[in-house]
C-alpha cells in the first residue's frame, strides 16, 4: 500500500478524507463538505490539493467544490448522473471508469441506494473504499431514490469486496448506528464489542473511520439482512433478504 490517507471532521458530522500519493505529491479530497477543515488538514499534512472526487450530489458533499477549485486549481471528478449539481466538474465518471490520483488508481463503482447518482471509489491496490453515504460504520444511508432491492444489491456488491478493504464513509453516525444495530441484533457478540469500541473512541475524541468490510459483515445489520436473527427481529422469518433489509431500513428511519 502506497497511499497515505487522512480522515477528519467537517461540518457537524461529515467525514472529510484526503488520499495522498507520496510518489507524485498528488492529493485528492473525497467530496468537499467544508472548505476550512479541508484546507487545515492539507496544511497539517503538508499536502497540496490536486483533485476532488465527488461521490454524490447532496449539498453537504459538494458545497465547497467551487471554492476549493478556485483556490487551488484542482481537478474535479464527479458522477455523470450528478452533472447538473456539479456543473464545474472536469471529468464525469460512470461504472467501471478508472481515475488516477498521481499513480494511485481507483475504480468507479456505481452504488445507487442513498441516491441514484451515487458512486464509490475503490482503490484496490491500497485496500481502500470511499463509500460516501452508501455504507457507514454499523449502518447505511437513508434511501431517497430507487428501490430497496436495488440498495440491497449495492450493499451486497460492497460486501463482496475483500474483507480487509478499509471503508471510509461520509458521516460519523457510529454511536446512533450502534444503538440501532444492538436493538436489531442484540445477541451479536462482535457487535457488542464494536459498540463498546465506538463509545471509547467517542470519549477519546476519535471516530471509527475507517472500518473494514470484514468488520461490517460481522456487525452491520444492513449487511446481515440475510441472517435468520435479523429476519426474526423484524418479524420477517422466511422472507427474502431484500424484504428484511427494507424492514430494517424503514425501522431505522423511525428509530
Amino acid at each position: 500500500m502506497s497511499a497515505q490517507i487522512h480522515a477528519f471532521l467537517c461540518l457537524q458530522d461529515n467525514i472529510g478524507v484526503l488520499i495522498h500519493d507520496p510518489k507524485t505529491g498528488a492529493c485528492a479530497a473525497i467530496d468537499a463538505p467544508e472548505e476550512g477543515p479541508i484546507l487545515s488538514a492539507l496544511a497539517e499534512k503538508g499536502w497540496m490539493l490536486t483533485d476532488i472526487l465527488v461521490t454524490h450530489r447532496h449539498r453537504d458533499h459538494v458545497q465547497a467544490v467551487d471554492a476549493l477549485k478556485s483556490r487551488t486549481g484542482c481537478r474535479v471528478v464527479a458522477p455523470a448522473k450528478a452533472r447538473e449539481a456539479v456543473p464545474g466538474a472536469d471529468l464525469w465518471v460512470r461504472e467501471g471508469d478508472g481515475v488516477l490520483v498521481g499513480t494511485l488508481q481507483a475504480r468507479v463503482l456505481e452504488t445507487p441506494g442513498h441516491c441514484a447518482d451515487h458512486v464509490s471509489y475503490w482503490f484496490d491496490e491500497d485496500s481502500a473504499l470511499f463509500a460516501g453515504d452508501t455504507l457507514f460504520t454499523l449502518g447505511c444511508g437513508r434511501m431517497f431514490e430507487g428501490t430497496y432491492a436495488g440498495f440491497w444489491h449495492t450493499l451486497q456488491r460492497l460486501a463482496a469486496l475483500p474483507d480487509d478493504t478499509r471503508v471510509y464513509c461520509g458521516h460519523d453516525y457510529t454511536l446512533s448506528n450502534a444503538r440501532f444495530a444492538l436493538a436489531a441484533d442484540p445477541d451479536n457478540g462482535a457487535l457488542k464489542a464494536r459498540a463498546r469500541e465506538a463509545e471509547q473512541a467517542k470519549a477519546e475524541g476519535r471516530f471509527l473511520v475507517p472500518t473494514t468490510i470484514g468488520q461490517e459483515k460481522a456487525t452491520n445489520p444492513f449487511l446481515r439482512a440475510g441472517e435468520p436473527a435479523l429476519a426474526k427481529t423484524v418479524h420477517k422469518e422466511g422472507a427474502s433478504p431484500e424484504e428484511v433489509f427494507q424492514s430494517l431500513r424503514e425501522w431505522k428511519n423511525r428509530f
